[in-house]
């Protein structure tokens, strides 16, 4: 990987800053409050400042209609007596309620359950020598942008933790036109032609006679899918691997899987595909804490992206390419246009050439999120088009659904996806039409307005599309290069850690184990035996099938980036719970939050009620959170400060569960003076990644180290 590497220090500092100003400190060493953080996207930004004409707060205005009536009474129809019939000259009550009955609109087919963001992107160096697209042209240009990840599967009310692939569109307003680029969170697709798209979707989505299941690949629908239909099996792969279960939003990587062209003022087209790196590194949930989390907490995602911005935490992502010359097309072994095979960056480096930084919550979802659409074909002269079969579909698809789902061709009108230069063309009217088109000629060519609104030619920055070289006959088929459906998917399989292929055999025992039919089972057992053959029979074990015949393929490569074990790790906004009681040796918990705080640690109080704990020397906390309306699921780490308490019994169970369950999923746990009663020692219990601070001076210094780590495998 080439260019800068960025460590959190960058938002470290700000989020440190509203820590010392934090509520749950000692109270004689800190009379300060929370503040709230987020929204810091900068007088600078000319998409908000074009936002910031639409919008409106309604807090301390009298009640009007839409019509700017002022409303006596919003509480009571208009009837015919106290106890009569309604009146028809009820407008009031007419606009409020048909309003209502329409608030909702279509729901995306796919990417239903999502959430929105602003940040913006810096270039790190000027890249004109491969495109000429404008954002990427000089260093420090700064370019606005929104972002929405999603989930694929489930509906809009569905968890965030459901073992799906995550989806990832941002607009860039630049300064030539939106720019969209949407990523997923793996580098390769499930299909290899977009005929094929509604017929996965259809077969991964709940059934037609019951709506069920919600949000999940473990039904027999979807298993039959991916054994008829082999191509399948790679995104399968990665999908069953920890990447299925991202832990959260600020530690997701994310690629193109398409592969466009960069152009260049001298018309030289690259292949490119582009990639975000978090900074923060990529890290995923384990299988049972995300089920858990799922019910405990279903936006869990949203959550942890709104508070980290609100903290003044901001996420960062670093943008790479890949650049293939393009007379270089076939020389890999693999076809670069293959939208269900990455490219891998040992071979292909990847060039980081730029950050994004999310530095701004929406203020509405539905103006701000869900009404938000991207679509691919939204480039920018310097960008374009593969022949990559899946982009091409795409190209047709979006703007047709973003149609539907708005209501109106006009929806490029709607604020968030409003460019931020100006627009002009022959297009008029349409449903919900907001702009105002004064002149009077619109079509082209034209002599009576000067032919205007003009073409532009390209040296002057009109589009034009690359004349790539296409040749062949016409016809419905597939190229021969895109038939090696399972060296890729070995590959992957041989560059996973021992516990990353423990957790990938659990999920698909897990997954095929929900499937009823014996004969799906039995096939896709069958299908694994292609990639691993240990992997297909351990897994055919546990879901009760045959032994597969056959082995694997007969690949021996490994790529370390395809791991996660790789990645960096940091304690910064790792979230520590402390479990806390009266009688704390305050000065002990006053410098281990201190250390948590100025490393970037979030914390949350957990105590018996919401009523501030007493120190030993009188001193008093605040906590956040009680162990009945909180969860050991929802924390990346414990200190277990403990107590007295009014119910010890009930107290010590409640310890006792988040202390079991931390323990369970590997989790760093710090014990405090006198939390040690807390913790059970025994001969099968190695306690890797517990910390104690009895006689332990260190014992901060250590825990933030042990934070770091996040997981603790070695643990007994």
């Amino acid at each position: 990987m080439t260019g800068r590497m960025h460590t959190p220090a960058g938002f470290w500092h700000m989020y440190i800053k509203a820590q010392q100003n934090r509520e749950w400190m000692v109270t004689e060493m800190s009379n300060g409050s929370s503040s709230n953080r987020g929204n810091q996207s900068g007088g600078g930004d000319k998409k908000q400042q074009q936002l910031d004409q639409y919008r409106i707060s309604n807090i301390g205005k009298p009640m009007t209609t839409n019509q700017g009536r002022k409303i006596s009474n919003d509480s009571e129809t208009l009837k015919a007596g106290v106890r009569g019939p309604s009146l028809h000259e009820d407008y009031h009550f007419l606009e409020k309620m048909t309003h209502f009955n329409r608030e909702e609109i279509p729901e995306r087919v796919v990417h239903a359950r999502g959430y929105s963001a602003y940040g913006e992107f810096e270039c790190y160096e000027s890249l004109r020598d491969v495109t000429k697209a404008c954002f990427l042209q000089e260093a420090g240009m700064k370019t606005p942008v929104t972002v929405r990840f999603s989930t694929v599967q489930g509906p809009k009310g569905s968890m965030d933790t459901a073992r799906d692939l995550r989806c990832w569109g941002t607009k860039f307003y630049t300064e030539e036109g939106n720019y969209d680029l949407t990523m997923i969170d793996m580098p390769v697709l499930i299909n290899q032609d977009p005929m094929k798209f509604p017929d996965v979707m259809h077969a991964y989505q709940q059934k037609q006679d019951d709506g069920i299941p919600t949000a999940t690949g473990a039904h027999d629908r979807f298993w039959d899918y991916v054994a008829n239909n082999p191509e399948s099996i790679h995104m399968v792969m990665w999908i069953m691997s920890d990447r299925g279960i991202l832990k959260n939003y600020r530690v997701m990587e994310a690629w193109s899987i398409n592969t466009y062209l960069f152009v260049n003022e001298e018309g030289v087209a690259t292949f490119v595909r582009f990639v975000w790196k978090p900074v923060l590194g990529v890290h995923s949930l384990l299988q049972d804490e995300a089920q858990k989390i799922g019910g405990i907490d279903p936006d869990y995602h949203r959550r942890d992206l709104r508070e980290a911005i609100d903290k003044g935490a901001f996420p960062e992502y670093e943008l790479g390419i890949q650049l293939i010359p393009m007379e270089d097309e076939f020389k890999f072994d693999f076809d670069v246009l293959d939208p269900a095979k990455f490219w891998p960056e040992e071979v292909v480096p990847v060039q980081l050439v730029g950050k994004l930084t999310l530095n701004r919550n929406i203020d509405n979802y539905f103006t701000e999120s869900e009404q938000v659409a991207f679509n691919p074909a939204n480039v920018v002269p310097g960008i374009g088009f593969s022949n990559d079969p899946v982009l091409q579909g795409r190209l047709l698809a979006y703007r047709d659904t973003q149609h539907h789902r708005l209501g109106s061709g006009n929806y490029d009108e709607l604020p968030i996806n409003r460019s931020i230069c100006p627009f002009h063309n022959n297009q008029r009217r349409g449903y919900m039409r907001m702009r105002i088109d004064v002149d009077q000629v619109n079509y082209h060519n034209n002599s009576l307005a000067g032919n205007t609104p003009h073409t532009t030619p390209p040296e002057e920055g009109g589009y034009v599309h690359y004349p790539k070289k296409v040749e062949g006959h016409v016809i419905r088929g597939r190229s021969p290069s895109f038939n090696d459906i399972y060296s890729q998917p070995r590959i992957f399989w041989n560059s996973l850690t021992p516990i990353e292929k423990q957790h990938t055999i659990e999920a698909f025992s897990y997954q095929l184990g929900r499937v009823k039919s014996e004969s799906v089972r039995q096939q896709n057992a069958d299908l694994l035996v292609n990639i691993d053959q240990g992997l297909a029979y351990t897994v055919a074990k546990n879901i009760g099938v045959e032994q597969p015949e056959g082995t694997h393929v007969d690949v021996s490569t490994s790529y370390p980036s395809l791991s996660q074990f790789n990645t960096p790790r940091y304690a910064a906004t790792q979230k520590v719970g402390i479990l806390i009681g009266n009688g704390f040796d305050a000065q002990e918990v006053a410098n281990v939050m201190n250390t948590l705080s100025q490393n970037g640690v979030f914390i949350v109080g957990i105590g018996e009620t919401l009523s501030p704990v007493t120190a030993s020397d009188g001193s008093t906390l605040k906590v956040d959170q009680t162990f009945l309306t909180y969860s050991p699921y929802l924390v990346d780490a414990l200190y277990v400060v403990g107590g007295n308490f009014n119910n010890p019994e009930k107290a010590r169970f409640d310890i006792a569960e988040y202390i079991q369950v931390a323990y369970k999923h590997y989790k760093p746990i710090g014990i405090g003076k006198t939390g040690g009663s807390f913790i059970q020692f025994g001969e099968n219990n190695n306690l890797a990644g517990v910390v104690f601070a009895a006689n332990n001076p260190a014992f901060g210094e250590e825990f933030v180290e042990a934070v770091a780590q996040h997981r603790f495998w070695d643990r007994k």
